[in-house]
């Protein structure tokens, strides 16, 4: 599938070729290097009007390894046991870090009060599968064994990610329903990287702009590494079969790229287990256009739309 320009929303096409020249980037080597250069450029970046701290987590797997963990609460809440969200940042499993997602935790502080947990996972650049996986699962068991001293109510936990943070989410929201070590909230897997097959039509996309085939199989050949058979459902989530107990499920995707058919298929399997779902599409929009144009039309209504939803179910999942 040949994606062009023109297909784009109007609003967004302005920057089509800006997000090709970022995709033909992080498809090299030292281009993606570079770029996760640049991106730690921002680590430690406040939200602003809010509480902001920073933790470091002590792995359960890998022995003197240490999470960087941000959490960010509403101003004025220091005293409050609040609900958590485990929020996973995106960027391919291979690059990124908790700050990346800074608009998006000072907006959804505005709408309720809950206390954010992002962790710094290892990516598949120097760690492949499952570094960063047992990372996250790590990061949640701390936030359910120190429920007390960080005032949070570990009945009320919200896992969420956008992109590969998406993937993740829906991976460590499996491990949860598996392993019952909490039941969650709800979760919010957004456009989410979930099948390392590439065996749909909309992950064989070309030309679509801030990700496409090529970059897909790349981050996915190096999060995976040398597992070639028996690839686990934790990495690749659409191979689960049975969606049994999850939570409610919020996401939304645009139809230009290449996670829209896995996203798809993976909202209609929790519908048919009677999982209840909001999901939206957004015709003509391409990977993350809500982050990278915020000020098109249609990115403000898909920001308008997560936030609603995330109020919405808040207020109904939330005890």
């Amino acid at each position: 599938m040949r994606i062009t320009k023109e297909m784009h929303d109007k609003e967004l096409q302005a920057q089509y070729g800006q997000f090709r020249f970022l995709v033909s980037m992080n498809s090299r080597k030292w281009g993606l290097k570079f770029m996760n250069s640049l991106v730690r450029l921002s680590k430690g970046q406040k939200v602003k009007e809010a509480i902001n701290e920073t933790h470091h987590v002590s792995s359960n797997h890998t022995e003197g390894h240490k999470i960087r963990t941000r959490v960010f609460k509403p101003a004025g809440t220091s005293s409050e046991t609040l609900p958590a969200m485990l929020y996973f940042h995106g960027g391919g499993y291979m690059m990124g870090i908790p700050e990346m997602a800074n608009v998006f935790y000072g907006d959804i502080l505005k709408r309720r009060k809950v206390a954010i947990f992002s962790p710094d996972y290892r990516v598949s650049q120097k760690d492949p599968f499952p570094a960063g996986f047992n990372d996250c699962y790590d990061v949640l068991l701390w936030m359910r064994d120190n429920a007390k001293e960080l005032k949070i109510d570990p009945n009320n936990i919200i896992i969420a990610g956008h992109s590969a943070g998406g993937g993740m989410t829906a991976a460590i929201t499996l491990k949860v329903r598996d392993t019952g070590i909490l039941k969650p909230a709800f979760q919010m897997p957004i456009y989410p990287m979930l099948d390392h097959r590439m065996i749909t039509a909309s992950s064989k996309m070309q030309g679509s702009t801030m990700w496409d085939a090529n970059i897909n199989a790349r981050a996915w050949g190096l999060y995976l590494n040398d597992i070639k058979e028996n690839v686990p459902a934790y990495a690749s989530p659409a191979l689960n079969e049975d969606y049994k107990e999850f939570p409610p499920t919020i996401s939304f995707v645009g139809d230009l790229e290449p996670f829209y058919d896995e996203t798809i298929s993976y909202i209609d399997s929790l519908k048919k287990a009677s999982i209840p779902v909001k999901f939206k599409i957004f015709k003509g929009g391409y990977h993350g256009f809500e982050v990278g144009s915020p000020k098109a039309n249609i990115s403000k209504e898909a920001n308008e739309f997560q936030l609603n939803a995330f109020e919405e179910f808040y207020d109904k999942y939330v005890k």
